[in-house]
């Protein structure tokens, strides 16, 4: 396949995955932003809420929740299923596509992955929170409601697996796919780099530009580690417990803490 005809098609995979996806939610989250600015009050007297409840019937509730999540995951699979394709444009195996940004690996690999998961959450975690106090005092970031599910038996367990999902999402598409196929694409590390980090920032907007700022920073740390280890498990480890943190102990903590 000559040269411009393969950039062609990895130009296409790009703009299909991002249209069904991330870059999708980046111009919705767009508009949600100038919505919020636009209406009357300040920035940081408004709510933004990341999950929340479709309808006050439980089982039928449960049940978008579900197809919300799974949906979401159809992305990850056609990212995988791009990457393990050959250079002549041949699908091969999806566990290809995931051997190429790092996922799987044997006992060993996944321990060190979960190892630095751990490490990453914690050093994005904690320094994130306080960013987030700051921009909603300087009145550039919206009161962010990480959960706001009904109270079900099910609750608890639906915010773990929409953490794992959101890990999943943004980490194999933005990282791993994205980075990835820039680089094929001939562009430099820093600027695929900084692509990436923009994209994250862009779909958190409809939270505010402290959210945007605080992503692509995020973006940045995770794109480098990315970049010089090859493997984006401990990314994907490292969301899943910041959301799964943040979406639990909301929802534990938010009666006694008083927290809208």
């Amino acid at each position: 396949m000559s040269e411009p005809v393969e950039s062609r098609r990895l130009w296409r995979e790009v703009w299909l995955v991002l249209a069904l996806s991330l870059g999708a939610s980046a111009v919705y989250s767009a508009v949600s932003l100038v919505a919020k600015l636009t209406e009357p009050g300040r920035l940081n007297q408004q709510t933004s809420t990341v999950i929340g409840s479709v309808t006050t019937r439980s089982v039928l509730d449960l049940t978008y929740q579900l197809l919300g999540i799974g949906f979401a995951l159809v992305p990850v699979v056609l990212a995988l299923h791009f990457l393990s394709s050959s250079p002549a444009g041949v699908p091969g195996l999806l566990r290809q596509g995931a051997a190429r940004i790092g996922l799987g690996g044997g006992p060993a690999g996944l321990r060190h992955d979960l190892g630095w998961g751990a490490v990453l959450a914690a050093g994005i975690g904690v320094p994130g929170l306080g960013l987030y106090f700051l921009a909603r005092a300087l009145n550039i970031n919206a009161t962010i409601v990480p959960a706001a599910l009904n109270s079900h038996w099910w609750s608890l367990p639906v915010l773990v697996l929409s953490a794992v999902q959101n890990a999943a999402l943004e980490e194999i598409v933005v990282v791993g796919f994205l980075v990835t196929r820039l680089r094929q694409l001939g562009l430099r590390s820093r600027v695929a780099l900084l692509a990436s980090a923009v994209l994250r920032g862009s779909y958190h907007l409809y939270q505010g530009f402290g959210a945007f700022l605080g992503n692509a920073v995020m973006g940045l740390i995770f794109g480098a580690y990315f970049l010089r280890k090859h493997t984006v498990l401990p990314l994907v480890v490292a969301h899943a417990i910041i959301d799964g943190v943040a979406f639990v102990g909301y929802t534990l903590l938010k009666d006694k803490l008083n927290l809208p």
